[in-house]
């Protein structure tokens, strides 16, 4: 029965757990700016797109409204159609732009992330850690006086200070 309920303690004794802040990681990491301005750039481009569609739908809808009382119903129809289709054209661009920065993004940081990740490794590896938690994801509820923080190491081992 004492070694049903020393075991368990034995082995907790002997796990090693720490954290790190894997954001503040990133978000120090040169790779990271550079991805930022790129998609801060593609960011700006669709938004001048989509400036160009709305203006194209705001003279469109002002073409509509001077229309005179007298205009046959063939030609406003048209232009409610022409409308219809410059809303539509506008929305599924939008869709797009949102879908393809998100690809964008993802591109762009997956490899900042495997290093960040392969450096993890390579400090829990050294420091013989059981766990290490990211603190910037996983919510801690509780960090004691003896919690050990590896962010400063795992920076060290990128190379960034």
């Amino acid at each position: 029965m004492l070694a049903l309920v020393v075991l368990p303690l034995a082995v907790m004794a002997q796990m090693k757990i720490a954290t790190v802040d894997v954001q503040a990681v990133f978000d120090a990491m040169p790779e990271s700016l550079r991805a930022s301005e790129q998609l801060a750039k593609a960011s700006q481009q669709y938004k001048a797109e989509y400036e160009m569609l709305q203006t194209e739908f705001n003279g469109k809808y002002a073409a509509y409204q001077g229309l005179a009382g007298d205009t046959p119903a063939a030609i406003r129809d048209r232009r409610v159609r022409e409308i219809q289709e410059s809303n539509n054209e506008i929305e599924e661009f939008l869709a797009r732009s949102q879908a393809s920065l998100a690809a964008m993004k993802q591109e762009l940081e997956a490899p900042i992330y495997a290093k960040i990740n392969a450096a993890i490794k390579e400090v829990g590896d050294a420091g013989g850690y059981t766990y290490i938690i990211d603190v910037s994801r996983t919510p801690v509820v509780y960090t004691g006086a003896g919690a050990i923080d590896l962010t400063s190491q795992v920076k060290r081992a990128l190379g960034i200070d």
